[in-house]
């Protein structure tokens, strides 16, 4: 066995050199209770020696020994894979018969056992900040038949951490803010650096902090990170924004360590260390006189160097001869303040104004109040330009009154107007007529005085209210309007009147000094002093049996019955004339007639009947009763109507008689004739066959087919026919032929009849002249001529005179 580690010593010398120097691994043992164990060696000549000496230990207590840890360097690299360890048997007697076999983490793939002499190898480079430790399982099998000759011992080979990772900020860079004017030491932000190297082992991963850039504005605690201020009043109007460079290093700070740096942004955040200043002291302004009311007319700004609202500012306009006419306003997004007109201006009276204007910071840090008052005053001159004004009227409103009876063309009241310019142009005054449609009043255009154009009446209207124009003669595009309210003023001129309409009851037996009535009056004047009405009856009735009057308190009238026994049948109805005069100056007066109905009444006077007629109705039996009475008749006698109208109905034949069938349905035709000549008009055979068709006779209950067998020639009229028989067998036929031409419609005769000695009646074939014509010899053919011939006879008298 020592000369098998000897043999070690002298094959690993050279590689383990390095580690000697660097880092002297650690060995740990641990016992087993078998007889046979495991040798896990490192490389070194300390841990050879050693374990010769234990290895004689053991041979000496026959007990083996197990070293279950190994070690190797990361990152190690060199032309041949680096030797981890060996594995040894007690069972192994140097005649190769025994093999090696490595399982676990990495085996075969990043450590490699030599199966004849148990040596373990690393094969590829090692990161520890990859994998830290690996687990492996070693055991020896018999060569020949692969059993194994002990159980399978597990250990673990760490991989030693070397000073290969510099520091990391994960999260830089960063983002600082610190207020302006800070004290010294102010804490602004702190940094975190990581390293992944190993922080147990040594001092890979002890860091450092320190600054590169950014003093001496800012320091940092090395240990802890923390970056505060190291300048005291740093003002963010001078800088606003520092970058700070941070270094993190490990092997705690000393030289050969790796390090990582990060940045850091600092931003002085703002405090109201500023007060607000004028740009300028002295600002001008223009404004025209007619401004609109409300019209910016300037804007005045005060510069603050702080931001948001530590830059607020509120305008204040604190003294000056405008304060009344002018107002400022603060512009929040601008930040600046707008100067407005309040109330008009006015050339003429005056041509400018000064102002003092205030500029104040509306949030102020107590802190900073020594720094002196955060304000700012500046002075601004307002010029008035003239402009050309309409015309001003003396009043904004007139109020005119004027009694109802005024005389037309009356002067009622007089308006005035004037131009406030210099030029000052001439007034013309006008009525707006969409005020005064009815065009009651005028005005005169040069003086501006108002006159009565119709009547006045205050019954009807009371107020008047009309515009008057005023116009520049000089510019008619200047113009004012202003109300005119013309009240009218009463006068007495009209009498009083009932209230309304009375009519008085008076019971038959009622008493004497009754009321009867009680009547108020009324007047559509209005007086000063209001109503007071006299009531008096006419003088040839002062001494009325009947009745007499009684004024009372209340201006109303008490109409009294002066005795009893009032009875309806000798004198129904009472008329009282009663004369009504006001106080008016002149009084005036009227009168009016109350009427007065005597009617019977209950015992405690109640009205029951005002009737005559009531008189004659038999006792217990009422107005409604015999009203109900009454229309039961009726409606009997309309029953007994219709059934008798519906017998008669029904009995009535189908067959339409001629002397039934009345047709007085007159048509109108525009269609015209064409006189005597036109023989084609009317069929001329009709008037030779005076015998009609009989036989034919249509049904009222069925509606006639149109249909119709064409008309048979008429036979020719035999001598000696009388032609009125003739017209009215003519008109019966034409009468009950369907197919005759419509209803009442004129027939043409040209037969004149057989014999006649008169002639023709026709005007048209007259040879002689309408002076020549005598129509008396119509009288003797019978009374229907003879009404034809007066006719005639009246027409030519008419043409004679």
């Amino acid at each position: 066995m020592p000369e098998r580690l000897a043999e070690m010593l002298l094959d690993l010398w050279t590689p383990l050199i390095i580690l000697w120097i660097a880092l002297p691994p650690c060995i740990y043992m641990a016992p087993m209770n078998q007889s046979h164990s495991h040798v896990l060696m490192s490389g070194s000549p300390l841990e050879l020696n050693r374990l010769s000496e234990e290895q004689r230990i053991l041979n000496r207590s026959k007990r083996g020994w197990v070293w279950n840890q190994m070690f190797v360097l990361e990152e190690f690299s060199g032309p041949e894979p680096i030797l981890v360890g060996r594995l040894h048997t007690d069972l192994d007697p140097g005649s190769k018969k025994i093999k090696y076999i490595l399982s676990g983490d990495g085996a075969g793939t990043i450590f490699q056992i030599n199966d004849v002499t148990g040596d373990i190898h690393a094969i590829k480079r090692l990161d520890r900040e990859e994998k830290a430790e690996y687990t492996l399982t070693a055991q020896a099998v018999d060569w020949e038949t692969n059993k194994p000759l002990e159980p399978p011992s597990e250990f673990i080979i760490k991989v030693q951490d070397i000073n290969d990772n510099a520091p990391e900020f994960l999260n830089g860079p960063y983002h600082a803010t610190v207020p302006e004017m800070s004290i010294l030491g102010t804490s602004v932000t702190n940094v975190t650096a990581t390293d992944a190297d190993d922080p147990v082992y040594g001092n890979s991963a002890k860091l450092v902090y320190s600054i590169l850039e950014g003093q001496p504005y800012f320091s940092i605690e090395p240990e802890t990170a923390i970056i505060k201020t190291a300048l005291p009043n740093m003002d963010r109007e001078a800088k606003e924004e520092y970058l700070v460079v941070i270094q993190a290093k490990d092997m705690g700070g000393h030289s050969g360590g790796l390090s990582g740096t990060t940045t850091l942004t600092v931003t002085l955040t703002d405090v109201n260390d500023n007060p607000p200043k004028f740009a300028q002291s002295l600002y001008h302004f223009s404004v025209p006189e007619d401004v609109v009311l409300g019209t910016a007319i300037g804007r005045v700004k005060a510069n603050d160097q702080d931001v948001g609202e530590n830059a607020q500012s509120s305008y204040d306009i604190i003294d000056g001869d405008g304060t009344a006419l002018f107002e400022i306003t603060s512009d929040a997004q601008a930040q600046d303040g707008i100067i407005r007109l309040r109330k008009p201006l006015d050339f003429e009276t005056k041509k400018s104004y000064t102002l003092k204007v205030e500029a104040a910071n509306v949030h102020i840090d107590p802190r900073f109040s020594s720094r002196g008052p955060f304000k700012d005053t500046a002075t601004v001159k307002i010029v008035v330009e003239d402009a050309d004004e309409p015309p001003v009227f003396s009043s904004p409103t007139y109020l005119l009154e004027v009694h109802e009876n005024a005389a037309l063309n009356s002067v009622i009241g007089q308006v005035t107007a004037r131009d406030p310019d210099i030029t000052s142009s001439p007034i013309r005054f006008s009525i707006d007529r969409h005020t005064d449609l009815e065009r009651q009043f005028n005005i005169n255009a040069d003086d501006g005085k108002i006159t009565l154009a119709t009547p006045l009446d205050r019954e009807l209207s009371v107020w008047h209210n009309i515009t008057i124009i005023a116009t520049e003669i000089r510019n008619h595009s200047q113009i004012s309007r202003v109300p005119v309210a013309i009240k009218v003023l009463d006068v007495n001129d009209n009498a009083p009147e009932f209230a309304s309409e009375y009519e008085a009851f008076l019971c038959e037996n009622g008493k004497p000094g009754q009321v009867i009535q009680t009547v108020s009056a009324m007047d559509k004047d209005d007086p000063k002093n209001g109503h007071y009405f006299l009531y008096s009856l006419l003088p040839e009735m002062v001494n009325n049996p009947n009745f007499t009057i009684k004024k009372n308190e209340d201006n109303s009238l008490s109409i009294l019955a002066k005795h009893n026994g009032f009875n309806r049948q000798k004198q129904e109805v009472y008329l009282l004339p009663i004369i009504i005069s006001d106080s008016g100056n002149p009084p005036l007066s009227s009168t009016s007639t109350l009427t007065i109905r005597v009617c019977g009444c209950s015992n405690d006077g109640v009205v029951q009947s005002c009737n005559v007629e009531a008189y004659v109705l038999p006792i217990g039996l009422s107005m409604g009763a015999l009203i109900a009475i009454l229309a039961c008749i009726i409606l009997l006698l309309v029953i007994v109507v219709l059934f008798v109208t519906l017998r008669r109905h029904k009995n009535e034949p189908l067959i339409i008689k001629d002397d039934e069938d009345v047709r007085e349905n007159i048509i109108r035709y525009d269609d015209e004739g064409g006189g005597e000549e036109d023989t084609e008009a009317f069929d001329i055979a009709t008037l030779q066959n005076p015998d009609g068709i009989n036989g034919f006779l249509p049904r009222k209950d069925i509606k006639p087919d149109l249909q119709f067998m064409p008309r048979q020639g008429l036979a020719p009229v035999p001598n000696g026919v009388d032609v009125d028989e003739f017209i009215n067998v003519r008109l019966h036929e034409a009468d009950n032929d369907p197919t005759a031409p419509p209803y009442d419609s004129i027939q043409i005769y040209g037969y004149e009849g057989r014999g006649s000695v008169a002639g023709s009646l026709s005007s048209l074939e007259s040879t002689t002249s309408d002076s020549d014509q005598n129509f008396d010899y119509l009288s003797d053919w019978g009374p229907r001529f003879k009404r034809l011939g007066e006719l005639y006879s009246v027409g030519e008298s008419d043409k004679e005179t």
